[in-house]
């Protein structure tokens, strides 16, 4: 395996335990007088010059025997010590600190394209492929911290994504988070994961447009033309005609709409069918993704039924691309290799798997494609096509 994998988590001790922190990361010393939305970060090895009174928090892989430690636990209101690996941590990134688990998360990484606001663990549907399976939780509370990490993302940021979970399920939250988003981070481009299933009904649909949000696109799923197919899918009845109504809803009030495919054993064999129904139903999608398996979540206990070889639904992955393209709607195929796609369908293939879970295999070292290609998902390093060969 080749690539770097990213980290965005680390443990440590934490002090203080009553309370999370969210705030944005420094390896330098800052102005006193701007400190309290900053958590100092100090490595092991390195001598911070001046007080370290003010900040919001310090977080640092001293061990608990160290002197600079016993000064800090009497100095500064929140502290997580003798943590590991904080390499991965730059300034600029925005860090949740918590100090009962002594949990340290990258909710923003300066250095990166792919940042996402999580919305919340729970769904409404229970995909059979999902890589992030729901989670029945409580989480009130959720949306101030949204809040809150939106504060301190830069306003220069060129994108950012809102996913789940079924971000919906927020409610009027969700359209305070966007909201935000839009004052915030004006220049930001926001696109956002949802099932689309209660944008049926009208009047979420119409709160949503009433944001104004002029950058906004909503990434929907369809993996079907048939309801029953797609309910299968997404194991829920009725899902497919709310998910429809929600489509036409949103386009209804000018929102900018995506529709997903993820090609699996259950829905390549219906591709074309299912992109002539998107050209005749859907013409105001502005992006049709096709898009490759992520083996995480329900995709590893589902593998059997799901798994099926790129290289074996080529036929219909290229027949509905180029259907797509011919009737002049944008398409583009994610979470595909090169040497797996035949030559035609290239010009679709987007570099979409984002960087924290990325890799390449040994054998793609020796390709002369490889600055174009998008790579794997870590989580396919031992299940994948057999078609990946390095191309001269």
């Amino acid at each position: 395996m080749s690539g770097e994998v990213i980290r965005r988590h680390t443990y440590g001790i934490g002090l203080r335990n009553s309370e999370t922190f969210i705030g944005t990361a420094t390896l330098r010393e800052i102005e006193s007088s701007g400190r309290a939305d900053f958590i100092r970060v100090i490595r092991e090895g390195t001598e911070p010059k001046g007080s370290l009174e003010d900040y919001g928090a310090v977080l640092t892989d001293l061990p608990n025997d160290s002197e600079l430690l016993r000064y800090l636990e009497g100095t500064v209101p929140r502290l997580i010590h003798s943590a590991e690996h904080l390499e991965h941590i730059r300034s600029g990134d925005v860090l949740k600190l918590d100090f009962k688990r002594g949990y340290v998360r990258s909710l923003y990484r300066v250095d990166s394209p792919h940042n996402v606001i999580f919305a919340t663990d729970r769904c409404n549907s229970n995909c059979l492929m999902c890589s992030q399976p729901p989670k029945d939780v409580n989480d009130a509370g959720i949306v101030d911290e949204h809040l809150r990490l939106i504060s301190l993302i830069p306003a220069t940021t060129r994108q950012l994504g809102i996913t789940g979970g079924e971000p919906t399920l927020l409610g009027e939250g969700l359209f305070r988070i966007i909201g935000a988003c839009k004052e915030r981070l004006p220049v930001t481009r926001l696109h956002m994961l949802t099932n689309g299933r209660l944008f049926y009904y009208r009047t979420v649909a119409a709160d949503l447009a009433a944001v104004g949000h002029p950058k906004l696109t909503l990434g929907i799923p369809l993996y079907s033309d048939r309801a029953a197919v797609h309910d299968y899918v997404v194991q829920a009845e009725g899902a497919f005609d709310q998910t429809m109504v929600g489509l036409h809803n949103l386009a209804r009030h000018g929102v900018e709409i995506e529709i997903r495919i993820v090609v699996h054993r259950e829905t390549y064999q219906r591709l074309l069918p299912l992109a002539e129904f998107i050209y005749r139903n859907c013409p105001f999608a502005s992006h049709v993704a096709l898009m490759g398996l992520e083996l995480m979540g329900y995709t590893k206990t589902n593998l059997k039924q799901l798994w099926i070889d790129p290289l074996d639904y080529q036929d219909e992955l290229e027949t509905a691309a180029m259907f797509l393209a011919r009737v002049g709607m944008n398409v583009s195929i994610y979470n595909h290799q090169l040497c797996v796609l035949p030559r035609s369908l290239w010009r679709f293939a987007k570099k979409s798997i984002s960087d924290f879970k990325n890799i390449y295999l040994d054998e793609c070292g020796a390709c002369t494609v490889l600055d174009r290609c998008g790579g794997l998902f870590k989580s396919t390093e031992r299940v994948h096509s057999r078609g990946i060969a390095a191309l001269s």
